[in-house]
């Protein structure tokens, strides 16, 4: 099939070289030249990994390209629409004006029979809304949300192997067409026995904000155990373990440390909560305030315990800190905890030293005022203390008895719970993690 798809960040790129293996043939639209031409170069514009083999097999294959211009994406049959929903400046509602401005391009350059294809992050009610302009606009084509759920350093996989298919679509006798369009798209997925959810745009639409909320709520859950753990000398990270032998409960996603950040997961819990309340309904959401206050907290304990570590004042240590994406196997640093935490080291005193595998250049764009190291070697040299925030596995890989050879002070704090403390502490370092016990 011919496909556009409309954005081309993150989301955007992924699933059009992803297409492209899936069979079809995919033009790119993007109205960013600098990212259009690195793209069509083959260089992607972030880190994932696997996407930069993906991304030139299906440019080799002659059946990928990427324009600035929309009019490229004419005779296309299907149209995915990836723009970004960032947050509103001073607000917590998502804002739309990308998503309105590339359906409102896009209607310029279709055709009867056309089937636009919603993947962005939405508030609730948005896909009937722009249905409404699409088939008003160019009669005969139709408009269905078919949610993404892309991890960050899994998105290649994510894509090509997704966990379910959702397809929120509109009443019949359109819904049948543009459901037989979307299996054609997904064929091979279809043909693996994915699990597919047919539905409306509403539960379409809500799927991913509801994930994410719940993953979220997870998270700050075990985070707020970790608080009473502190309180009572507890040990959170075995109080996990126990609970999440429950099958009914699980151990995915309570591990309690530095919480959550990234483009996705704060953003879309705000923005859920926002739209809530604008259909009256604010107090169904209302713990979610909650979630998103524990997790912004587990940043400010975070600086406490390194205070606390560092004899009671940051004022002149030097303090190494291990990551800056917000989450390993990514360059990703919106709302990243490690860079938060960082930043308020540096203004409470300390000499910091930030280092990670793939997000320096990202980071020295965005925190200009911070300081960089390309190795944690270079970061630890004579630091008081070392403050694990990212839990790439090259980090988890360090041995402890070389790695004290660089520091002043064995002292390291565990931000992810993700070291072994048997290992580090038997190595001489005292160790120290949020929700955990002091040696």
């Amino acid at each position: 099939m011919k496909i556009s798809v409309i954005g081309c960040g993150y989301l955007g790129a992924v699933h059009a070289a992803s297409m492209v293996e899936l069979g079809h043939e995919v033009v790119g639209i993007d109205v960013d030249q600098p990212k259009v031409e690195a793209l069509q170069q083959a260089t992607p514009p972030f880190y994932e990994p696997g996407f930069e083999a993906l991304l030139g097999r299906a440019l080799a294959s002659g059946r990928l390209r990427f324009s600035t211009d929309v009019r490229d994406a004419a005779g296309s049959i299907v149209h995915f629409l990836c723009v970004g929903t960032p947050q509103k400046r001073g607000e917590y509602a998502a804002d739309m004006r990308y998503v309105e401005a590339a359906v409102e391009s896009l209607v310029q350059v279709l055709a009867p029979g056309d089937l636009v294809v919603g993947k962005s992050t939405v508030p609730v009610g948005t896909a009937a809304r722009l249905a409404e302009l699409v088939t008003g606009k160019v009669p005969g084509a139709m408009l269905a949300w078919n949610p993404e759920f892309l991890r960050e350093g899994y998105a290649v996989a994510d894509t090509l192997h997704p966990d379910r298919l959702v397809y929120g679509l509109p009443a019949d006798p359109e819904g049948e067409t543009a459901r037989a369009l979307l299996d054609e798209v997904y064929a091979p997925i279809v043909s693996a026995g994915t699990p597919q959810v047919i539905t409306d745009y509403a539960t379409a639409e809500m799927v991913k904000t509801a994930a994410n909320s719940f993953l979220a709520t997870k998270i700050s859950f075990i985070n707020a155990m970790a608080e009473l753990c502190e309180a009572t000398g507890a040990d959170v990270k075995q109080l996990a373990d126990a609970i999440g032998h429950d099958d009914r409960i699980g151990r995915k996603f309570l591990n309690a440390g530095l919480g959550f950040g990234g483009g996705c997961l704060p953003k879309d819990i705000r923005a859920f909560m926002a739209r809530a309340g604008e259909l009256g309904a604010d107090q169904a959401l209302t713990f979610l305030r909650e979630v998103d206050n524990i997790n912004m907290r587990r940043r400010i304990r975070m600086v406490e315990l390194a205070r606390e570590v560092c004899d009671g004042s940051l004022l002149g240590k030097r303090v190494a800190v291990l990551g800056a994406a917000f989450k390993p196997e990514s360059d990703d640093i919106r709302d990243s905890p490690a860079l938060n935490v960082a930043a308020q080291l540096q203004l409470q005193g300390a000499v910091v030293l930030v280092t990670d595998p793939a997000a320096l250049d990202n980071s020295r764009r965005e925190w200009p005022h911070l300081d960089f190291a390309e190795t944690p070697e270079e970061a630890a040299d004579r630091a008081d203390a070392v403050l694990l925030l990212t839990e790439w596995p090259q980090y988890l890989e360090l041995d402890p008895v070389a790695f004290g050879r660089v520091v002043r002070k064995k002292r390291v704090l565990d931000g992810r719970n993700a070291l072994s403390r048997t290992t580090w502490e038997g190595a001489g370092w005292t160790y120290r993690a949020l929700g955990r016990r002091g040696t």
